[in-house]
């Protein structure tokens, strides 16, 4: 915020070629953000500079949740579709591809030490994926509606998620 106490803009430019549908600052550096849209792309910015580092194509449908690892070399995304990509952000790649869930996957966030991350999606389901197996570990079921948001613990013992039913779980 400026000294007078007004916010000011530091930054605008045109992310996608259409909706922005999410974004996301790396918690490292607090110097990347990444960003997805419905021109079903994931780019990277730097904050600050005008014109995207990468621009990561690959989705086959809207990109709906980005969010960094703990050490901003790797950005999950997931779909429309439902599917997941984990994307290498230094060679500019799918790393892989994940499938599970049965429609959009809304939210996604890493686990606070790096090795796991959830996805929440309008299938209702709240999922756990281990990167050294490659596989999801865990679903949790119960939402009465698409699971929109979902936060891991700092100690990272617990994850939250929120639905369209209006309920807020503790997993």
């Amino acid at each position: 915020m400026a000294a007078s106490g007004q916010p000011r803009k530091l930054q605008e430019q045109v992310a996608h070629g259409g909706p922005v549908r999410c974004v996301h600052i790396g918690r490292k550096s607090g110097g990347v953000m990444v960003t997805g849209g419905d021109d079903k792309k994931v780019n990277l910015w730097s904050v600050g500079r005008p014109n995207a580092i990468l621009s990561l194509a690959g989705h086959t449908s809207s990109v709906e949740s980005v969010s960094f690892d703990c050490s901003e070399r790797t950005v999950v995304a997931g779909s429309a579709g439902g599917t997941l990509k984990m994307w290498d952000l230094e060679h500019g790649r799918v790393a892989r591809t994940l499938t599970g869930h049965r429609s959009s996957a809304i939210t996604v966030e890493w686990h606070p030490y790096g090795e796991f991350f959830a996805s929440g999606s309008a299938d209702t389901y709240l999922k756990v994926w281990d990167m050294r197996q490659r596989a999801c570990i865990q679903t949790y079921r119960g939402h009465a509606g698409a699971v929109r948001n979902l936060l891991f613990s700092p100690d990272g013992r617990w994850v939250v998620s929120g639905c369209d039913g209006g309920e807020v779980r503790l997993w």
